[in-house]
């Protein structure tokens, strides 16, 4: 028996990265999960990994579209009943430059990115939760979302920021519902998506990605980058029996890099 056993779980931007390993980790504690991501290519690759048949499912999804959001959640409904948890997890930012610098278009993606896409998979996942008075909605900030250290990615550092506002304004209205809202703050991880973006940032801020990674690295006091799989740890203990008196907390997953 898993502590998620019977649980119906959404993930966006669950084909790779973070996601993934929260979608691994959630079906070997039991639960279905409904993996939201643009690639088709990226969704049945995601799908073969995981390997338990009809206990997951992906849908196309662009988390910069309220509509593509609302219809990952709708349909992973209609398929499976409800929706017991809720893992808002796509997020990032392009476009980097130092706020002087920064582009409107960049600006106003990276909002939508990280906060309005978490907004959106929230609303639309409450619909199912209420009415059955529970719930779980996880979203997967970042230690950005408490600080600001690093340079030319304003526009993730803000909308970091928001997810968290989100998340506690979320835990203070729905509290006595049986539905909670936590947000999980990793610290340096080297997904996919830091392989890709992480480059680019180093360059914009004048140094390799090598440096980069050991920037990160040192900001802890682990000296080492974290790991999906512990962010998926957290993830499972939210999700299960032992997150019911946790809410309108953000659980830092960072070596000891922010604050305490």
């Amino acid at each position: 028996m898993g502590s998620l056993d019977g649980k119906v779980a959404v993930i966006t931007a669950g084909s790779t990265g973070i996601g993934f390993g929260i979608a691994k980790a959630f079906v070997d504690e039991g639960a279905t999960v409904v993996l939201g991501n643009r690639s088709a290519e990226k969704g049945q690759h995601a799908l073969d990994r995981l390997n338990v048949g009809d206990r997951a499912a992906f849908i196309a999804t662009d988390a910069l579209d309220r509509s593509s959001v609302d219809n990952l959640v709708d349909s992973a409904a209609a398929k499976f009943g409800t929706v017991d948890i809720m893992v808002n997890c796509a997020g990032g930012s392009d476009g980097w430059a130092l706020v002087g610098d920064l582009s409107d278009e960049a600006w106003d993606k990276g909002l939508a990115w990280n906060a309005s896409s978490a907004f959106w998979g929230t609303r639309a996942a409450l619909k199912y939760m209420l009415p059955q008075g529970y719930g779980r909605i996880i979203n997967i900030a970042s230690i950005e979302g408490k600080i600001a250290s690093k340079v030319a990615v304003s526009h993730y550092i803000a909308g970091k920021h928001a997810m968290i506002g989100l998340t506690k304004a979320t835990a203070v209205e729905y509290g006595t519902t049986g539905v909670t809202c936590n947000a999980i703050c990793p610290g340096p991880i080297e997904t996919e998506l830091m392989q890709d973006a992480g480059a680019q940032v180093a360059e914009a801020s004048g140094i390799t990605y090598e440096q980069f990674l050991q920037e990160f690295a040192n900001d802890c006091l682990t000296k080492e980058l974290q790991t999906v799989e512990q962010v998926a740890g957290m993830a499972v203990l939210l999700a299960g029996p032992l997150g019911n008196g946790m809410t309108g907390g953000t659980y830092n997953v960072d070596g000891g890099s922010a604050p305490f």
